[in-house]
């Protein structure tokens, strides 16, 4: 009797999947599927890269399929002979791969986008949520932040709302920084008691728009046009002028592409009226936005979606530079791309694509390879 080498078909299916489960790495999992066809199909048949997805982000259990730009009508059409079941599992371990690759290494960023709205403004548009975009505190000699509505209650809470820069965006962070009046007497912080993050998507059918787009009533409201899937544990916010970190318990996928922060209580009377404000100056949300190649549609009320991926953009991707990188020599700047290709190139061979490698110094916009065929 011939001994098998093969510890899968050895071990058998279930303990094998097991232990490929102990990988972290995304780039581990297509390495694994490039050792043999016989493994490439054992990895493709028992949807490991989308169970390494669920894996980091159980948030993803949303996602009801995944679909291709160039495949847009369901079921995939199959390119061979070969069964539309297949084609449609191949499809998942290329998208999931890309997916568990690109949030896994991208650089963290700050990831706001616009702003949405706040629960209450007191002197629209001077102090507007927009100003919370702003770094510094003052634009020239103006002072720059936003300030709630006075209220005798100090229990009552306030709430801003963001669009972040994509619909796929892993967060690990937020910082907030409480507005110092320096004009007022006494110089007051009005910062609020606690804060507590929610990240979701707008209700299907229902675009988020930004605040001036809008009225102050519609403003008001504008939690009932969102669906919130994550809501973080409360963090007590310390009165102090100063850029406060708030960091996740883990990081997090926002499926959708809006976080909400609540400011809870209120610490400081404002002297000449005697009510309580929050007054914010600068809010960041540090994370990864996923690539442009990925997007996803909210399907209906209960969250489910579709995943899309355009495999072009990943092309397009190399053809941009990180901010992190913009202020870098042009020559270093030539190689982080180069490298960047390749990386992209590897990836698509190693998940049966034809590699493809564009820099981003001799990118004409020309696509001259907008055939390829992905197996």
């Amino acid at each position: 009797m011939e001994v098998s080498n093969d510890f899968i078909e050895w071990l058998g299916a279930d303990l094998s999947v097991k232990i490929l489960m102990f990988l972290e790495d995304p780039s581990d999992l297509v390495r694994v599927s490039a050792v043999s066809s016989s493994w490439r199909q054992f990895m493709i048949v028992n949807g490991i890269c989308k169970k390494l997805c669920l894996k980091m982000f159980p948030e993803m259990s949303t996602l009801s399929r995944a679909i291709e730009i160039s495949n847009m009508i369901e079921p995939v059409e199959s390119r061979t002979n070969e069964p539309i079941e297949w084609a449609c599992l191949k499809r998942d371990h290329k998208v999931y791969a890309f997916l568990a690759q690109g949030l896994a290494s991208f650089p963290r960023k700050d990831c706001l986008s616009e702003a949405l709205g706040a629960s209450s403004t007191d002197n629209y548009a001077d102090e507007s949520i927009q100003n919370t975009l702003e770094p510094s505190d003052r634009i020239g000699q103006r002072a720059s932040y936003w300030s709630s509505k006075g209220e005798i209650d100090s229990a009552i809470a306030e709430t801003l709302t963001y669009k972040l820069r994509a619909k796929l965006c892993v967060i690990t962070e937020i910082h907030i920084q409480p507005f110092q009046a320096y004009f007022q007497f006494g110089s007051p912080i009005y910062s609020a008691k606690a804060v507590r993050f929610l990240m979701g998507h707008s209700i299907a059918g229902m675009e988020a728009q930004k605040e001036g787009d809008v009225s102050s009533a519609a403003q008001e409201s504008s939690h009932e046009k969102f669906v919130w899937t994550y809501v973080s544990p409360e963090f007590p916010m310390a009165h102090e002028n100063c850029l406060q970190k708030f960091m996740l318990p883990e990081p997090v996928l926002c499926i959708g592409g809006i976080l909400q922060v609540q400011l809870l209580g209120r610490v400081k009377k404002q002297e000449i009226d005697s009510l309580y404000y929050i007054c914010v100056s600068h809010v960041e949300v540090v994370g990864r936005p996923a690539t442009p190649a990925f997007d996803v549609e909210i399907l209906d009320q209960s969250g489910k979606c579709m995943l899309r991926h355009n495999p072009e953009q990943h092309l397009c991707s190399n053809n941009r530079s990180p901010q992190s990188e913009s202020s870098c020599p042009p020559r270093i700047h030539r190689f982080s791309a180069s490298i960047r290709g390749w990386e992209h190139m590897i990836l698509n061979t190693l998940l049966g694509a034809r590699g493809i490698m564009v820099n981003d110094y001799d990118y004409d916009g020309e696509d001259d390879d907008s055939d390829d065929q992905y197996n």
